[in-house]
């Protein structure tokens, strides 16, 4: 089948599903595969639910005329998608990088659509799969869109561009996160770096922080950049106060001064000061700008500061690498507290650097003082005497349970495969 005659089915449904839990009547059901499941056996549960189409690329057990054969399930929800991009003449702005992307995101996307039409990802649906459904749940309203990229190795972004042609990107940073697929520092930098060769190469615009030195270098072949940061920049912002939400001060680029966020960690003034940057850019007003920040409150264990009986827990545990870890554990050594408590999951996909990382972590916590320290995972090794291990997230919480704390301030931060958050569920 054609893409423009598959897409005219598209237009004449509701929207574009890949799980059959969330198929809603009138939705065309794309029969994905994957190591552990297979789409093409769940088309006739999809119709039953409702499915207007299914579309698969293996002949199922039952034969009805709603089912659409394709040659490659995946690469025609990926087609289907650049066909509906095509169909747009407004801003679609690409966000990458290793630390915060998620966060910066959701900051973009509050801002923008306090004025303007946006659509955006939705919670972290930035992969191969979660892009192209993204794009496909942009309506014909929109004004502008805010699309995140995840990768964890190269020409993924590269692959993202092709069927996304964005006209605007931003890399927020570039740290040691997914080391074992990019192959280290410098081949994060690269793969990270196909947002910037694709903006160069079709005269798009980029945001960029003029504090990094390596996104400068990076972006030298770009020739449209908008700039922020804390000197020497469109938009200028420094930290007001981050005992515990960060407050930001605006020095210039937005008739703002003072932004009291709802984050927690002095490593999300970029974050900020990218949205006002981007707010600007599109002619959001800056009373706005300042509003949508200020009422954005993160969620899905993301810069969280929770009040718990009477403990503050910092909940970071979305996602960690060394990068993000050794902020965190520098940020909270500065915030305010007593009785200040360190729990930190492992950090995953470093290859052969994880145990290496892994020691670097506990040596930048054994140079501050904390009542005490617990680790999960196995990547921690060569464990001192004042620091307890455990296995698992689940041995963490039944530790904390019986220990009945009180009157702490307590940090909490692993990558995602750990499931920190279990610890005070």
């Amino acid at each position: 089948m054609h893409i423009e005659t598959l897409y005219k089915i598209f237009e004449a449904n509701s929207s574009a599903v890949t799980d059959t839990r969330k198929v809603k009547k009138g939705d065309l059901f794309f029969a994905l595969k994957g190591p552990n499941f297979n789409g093409n056996e769940y088309a006739e549960k999809a119709l039953e639910l409702g499915a207007a189409f299914c579309i698969c690329d293996e002949k199922t057990v039952f034969e009805s005329d709603k089912i659409i054969y394709v040659a490659d399930v995946l690469t025609t929800l990926q087609a289907l998608a650049k066909y509906h991009r095509e169909q747009f003449n407004i801003p679609f702005i690409a966000i990458t990088g290793s630390n915060g992307k998620t966060t910066t995101k959701e900051l973009v996307y509050v801002v923008l659509n306090s004025h303007l039409k946006t659509y955006s990802t939705q919670g972290n649906l930035n992969n191969h799969i979660g892009v192209p459904l993204t794009i496909l749940s942009i309506k014909k309203d929109a004004d502008i869109a805010v699309i995140e990229m995840g990768a964890n190795h190269q020409k993924e972004i590269e692959s993202y561009c092709t069927y996304t042609l964005p006209t605007h990107g931003l890399i927020n940073n570039c740290g040691k996160a997914h080391l074992e697929g990019f192959g280290g520092i410098e081949g994060v930098r690269k793969g990270k770096g196909e947002l910037y060769t694709f903006i160069a190469a079709n005269n798009g615009t980029i945001f960029i922080n003029n504090d990094y030195d390596y996104l400068i270098e990076m972006s030298k072949a770009v020739q449209h950049k908008i700039t922020y940061g804390t000197t020497n920049a469109s938009v200028t912002g420094t930290i007001k106060a981050d005992e515990h939400f960060l407050e930001v001060n605006i020095t210039s680029g937005a008739n703002i001064d003072i932004i009291k966020t709802k984050l927690a960690g002095n490593y999300n003034l970029s974050n900020v000061l990218s949205a006002v940057c981007i707010g600007k850019t599109f002619g959001v007003p800056d009373e706005k700008i300042k509003h949508a920040i200020e009422n954005y409150v993160p969620s899905n264990s993301r810069s969280q500061i929770i009040q718990k009986d009477s403990n503050t827990i910092l909940l970071d545990a979305y996602n960690a690498n060394p990068s993000s870890m050794k902020a965190a554990i520098e940020n909270f050594a500065k915030m305010s507290g007593q009785n200040k408590i360190v729990i930190l999951g492992a950090m995953m996909e470093l290859g052969e650097e994880s145990i290496p990382e892994h020691t670097g972590i506990i040596n930048l916590l054994q140079q501050y003082k904390w009542e005490k320290i617990i680790l999960a995972g196995k990547d921690y090794t060569n464990i001192p005497k004042n620091i307890l291990h455990f296995t698992t997230s689940i041995e963490v919480a039944e530790w904390y349970k019986h220990e009945k704390i009180k009157d702490s301030t307590i940090l909490i931060k692993g990558s995602r495969g750990m499931a920190m958050e279990k610890v005070i569920e």
